[in-house]
């Protein structure tokens, strides 16, 4: 089972169980049992790397001082054999609720010092709501059974190279975000807003060796995360970030530490804070010394997501030096003073992002003087209008402000991407083509159509500082337009042909292929079908050629880099190898967007890393391994299997090398289907009257009973043209059954036979079918995005001309004939003497007309 498959397995077993307890408090029973599975398998893999063996483990105990010091100096902490989490599972019913508190005392005192910051208290959290898992000791250590139970087929024995727990992880945190209503906030962004934060900053710091990150309202610890993935995919080596990560909330702060923790980051490189970060400014240089002076630490990054529009209390800061210079953010809405502290511990050449409410763009009063204050000093370097209704718990729209201290250019990018968006359940989602162009756009600093642009200081200043979106970026959509004289005399006005302009460009030959005109302003199709003639056009069918060259091209490509080298591809960096080389290859290929192609991509290479992962873990062997999907008994006690390909799907090996078993048992099924429509049409062919007293159709006499059908045939009890029809309807159910008995059968010895050749695949074989799953599926969608783009071209054509090809004046002479019919119409109609006068009100107003 793959790293989605399990954590949905995990996700929907949680939902279910969790019962009436808030998803808010849920997740941190389920997320505090994996982190203790953790840090248990953690400990057990670390003793076995110093010769421990599983028969020794029992004695490792806290009388055990010389083990006890050397596992806490190594880890940070200790656990006895008997807390350890695969002997609460050894235990089976004998395991109860005493033996997780007891664990978890114990685990409180036995942290290494040098340690505590790091894992002190961690576990209060679900101590403390143990008690909420049931109404007493038997139903709470029933409660905790079940949890264990379902996460101990988490892999965390280290041999995983992909990481699977992390995964685990995030995605139990982002469904326990979408099922916790407001709350969600307090403690997730969603992945792709993180995501798309991470790679502007990883982007900035890429030349750099080592770096440090902050990130003041941490949450779950989800943006410092990724933002130190990207970092080290771009640095190219381990254990250069350093986290630093302060969260007010308890139970929120606990999950900073556990996520972090579990990434396998240095314990030494984490460094976090229960604390309020606008009262109690932080991070700073620790000292043993008491009395030691306070030095502002200053990192590479910040990050934040902080609630909006907070209240706090300014009172007292006005010298506060994180405020001082720009000014002190209102009472009702502390937006400002998060994104002032933020600024403050950035180092010269660093950068921040931060997610804020639109209103700071243009709210007045101290938000005002403190925007002013922000743009007179340079500061803000980028601002993304993002969808609404993107975050969990809330649809107000949000923004990402990208600040930095010391900038050289003088101008701020300002990007709408509120328009790029996928609709997932209630919310709206970012996708990959969306992050990707937005990430582009912030590198490359550049000015977009109706997406972006680069305003100068000057202008802001200009519109009295408003930053608001709309002022600078219009992304609204045209209002259709109605030409006055086509809509009287006809034609197709030339600036609403002048709309597909870069299809002329790309197309030169095409406008006049497809329209003529006498004026120039306006133009007559000159052909028939115009789709027809679209796709027929020599201009267009060589551009049809070029992107099937480019696919030819990339097809060569993916091969040598996923097929010829699977064992050593480089998981982390290679969608970002894949998508230069599509980008380059369409480069200055037309009409075609290559943003919609890199979704495509980032489709195709979840499904690929996915397998990657697997066969770079386990071996290229796994391509021949099956998997037991399903085991079903009989009465009989015999079992039967449903079987799945571990990478190979059983359908692409039988399209691919058994294709005469699959056309023999799709013959049957087309047949099957037309036994249904000749059993339709025999009972088309029973009067209404037979089928009303028949006793061989169902209560709802729509279908026939075999049964029923058998015994009439025998007794002979209907009319012989109805006998007739009944034999024919034997003959199809006797057809039918012997059918489904055989594609039964068939499908059952297609399943073995396809197991069968899949264990036994050449290394040839392996591969060749391996570049059909990942390389050829994804080459059938770039293609279909050529189709698609013609398709949509064609059609817009035609709707132009429809939309001129009726004029006012044909709607008037078909009124006129339209009401002279009615009139005709009416003249025929008789009834009472109301009718009458009803009828001759009518036609006065025809008349009128």
């Amino acid at each position: 089972m793959n790293k989605q498959a399990l954590a949905a397995k995990i996700w929907e077993s949680a939902n279910r169980m969790r019962s009436k307890i808030e998803a808010n408090e849920y997740k941190d029973y389920i997320l505090g049992f994996i982190f203790y599975k953790f840090l248990s398998d953690n400990e057990v893999r670390y003793l076995k790397s110093i010769d421990w063996t599983d028969e020794f483990l029992p004695e490792v105990t806290e009388e055990d001082k010389e083990t006890v010091t050397n596992v806490q100096q190594n880890l940070g902490y200790f656990i006895s054999y008997d807390n350890l989490f695969s002997t609460w599972l050894k235990k089976g019913a004998d395991f109860s609720v005493s033996n997780v508190t007891d664990a978890l005392a114990a685990f409180n005192r036995l942290i290494n010092p040098y340690h505590k910051r790091v894992y002190d208290k961690i576990f209060n959290t679900l101590e403390t709501g143990l008690s909420k898992l049931g109404e007493n000791t038997g139903a709470q250590s029933k409660a905790i059974r079940s949890l264990i139970d379902l996460i101990k087929d988490i892999p965390m024995d280290g041999k995983q190279d992909y990481d699977v727990l992390g995964f685990i992880y995030e995605y139990l945190i982002s469904n326990f975000a979408a099922n916790a209503g407001k709350k969600a906030g307090e403690f997730y962004t969603p992945h792709e807003v993180s995501l798309l934060m991470s790679e502007i900053i990883a982007r900035h710091l890429k030349d750099r060796d080592h770096i440090e990150i902050y990130d003041p309202t941490s949450g779950s610890g989800s943006l410092l995360i990724n933002i130190g993935h990207c970092a080290t995919k771009y640095i190219g080596k381990e254990n250069c970030v350093k986290y630093y990560a302060q969260e007010l909330k308890q139970n929120t702060y606990n999950l900073t530490r556990m996520n972090l923790i579990m990434r396998g980051i240095l314990a030494a490189n984490i460094v976090t804070r229960n604390g309020d970060t606008l009262e109690d400014d932080w991070p700073y240089f620790e000292d043993e010394d008491p009395d030691a002076t306070y030095k502002r630490l200053y990192v590479d990054a910040v990050v934040s997501n902080p609630p909006y529009s907070q209240v706090w209390d300014p009172t007292g800061k006005e010298t506060d030096p994180r405020f001082a210079s720009y000014g002190l953010a209102p009472k009702s809405k502390a937006d400002y003073a998060f994104l002032l502290h933020d600024l403050y511990h950035l180092k010269s050449d660093g950068i921040m992002a931060i997610v804020l409410p639109h209103g700071v763009l243009f709210r007045g009063g101290e938000e005002g003087t403190i925007r002013k204050n922000l743009i007179d000093q340079n500061n803000i370097d980028t601002i993304i209008g993002l969808p609404a209704n993107i975050f969990f718990g809330t649809g107000i729209p949000t923004i990402i402000m990208i600040l930095r201290k010391n900038r050289t250019n003088d101008d701020v990018l300002i990007i709408d991407a509120s328009k790029g968006f996928e609709k997932e359940g209630k919310s709206n989602k970012l996708r990959a083509c969306d992050i990707k162009k937005i990430v582009d756009t912030v590198s490359a600093r550049k000015t977009v159509e109706n997406f972006s642009k680069v305003v100068s200081r000057q202008e802001i200043r200009d519109n009295d500082y408003n930053l608001n979106i709309p002022r600078y970026v219009d992304t609204s959509e045209k209002p259709e337009n109605w030409d006055i004289y086509a809509s009287m005399f006809g034609g197709i006005p030339a600036n609403e042909l002048n709309a597909f302009q870069k299809y002329w460009d790309a197309f030169p030959a095409l406008k006049s292929s497809l329209f003529t005109t006498e004026n120039g302003a306006y133009y007559q199709p000159s052909v028939s079908d115009l789709h027809s003639a679209l796709l027929q056009d020599p201009d267009v069918q060589d551009w049809q050629k070029q992107y099937q060259g480019i696919l030819k091209s990339f097809d060569s490509f993916l091969s040598k880099e996923l097929i010829d080298q699977m064992m050593t591809v480089p998981l982390a960096k290679e969608e970002d190898v894949l998508s230069a080389e599509l980008f380059n290859s369409m480069k200055g290929l037309p009409i075609l967007d290559p943003y919609q192609s890199y979704q495509y991509l980032d489709t195709a290479w979840r499904k690929i890393s996915q397998d990657l992962e697997v066969i770079q873990t386990e071996g290229p062997d796994i391509i021949r391994k099956i998997d037991v999907l399903t085991e079903t008994k009989s009465k009989g006690g015999k079992s039967s299997f449903e079987w799945g390909g571990r990478v190979l799907p059983f359908d692409l090996v039988q399209n691919a090398l058994l294709t005469d078993k699959v056309q023999a048992l799709q013959e049957g099924e087309d047949r099957l289907q037309e036994i249904g429509s000749s059993l339709e049409s025999s009972l088309d062919d029973l009067d209404e009257d037979v089928k009303e007293g028949a006793d061989f159709l169902n209560d709802a006499k729509d279908s026939f009973v075999p049964a029923a059908v058998e015994k009439t045939l025998k007794a002979k009890a209907a009319s012989d043209e109805t006998l007739v029809v009944l034999k024919n309807v034997k003959k199809l159910f006797t057809e039918e059954k012997a059918l489904k008995k055989d594609l039964k059968k068939g499908k059952e010895d297609l399943e073995v036979k396809t197991k069968e050749v899949i264990e036994h695949l050449s290394d040839d074989e392996a591969k060749a079918l391996v570049k059909q799953k990942w390389v050829n599926a994804l080459l059938k969608e770039l293609a279909q995005q050529q189709s698609d783009q013609l398709e949509d071209f064609g059609k817009k054509l035609e709707a132009l001309t429809q939309k001129y090809s009726i004029t006012l004046s044909d709607l008037g002479e078909q009124i006129q004939t339209t009401e002279k019919e009615l009139q005709g119409m009416l003249d025929e109609l008789t009834g009472s003497e109301f009718d009458e006068k009803g009828i001759a009100e009518f036609k006065k107003l025809l008349g009128e007309a």
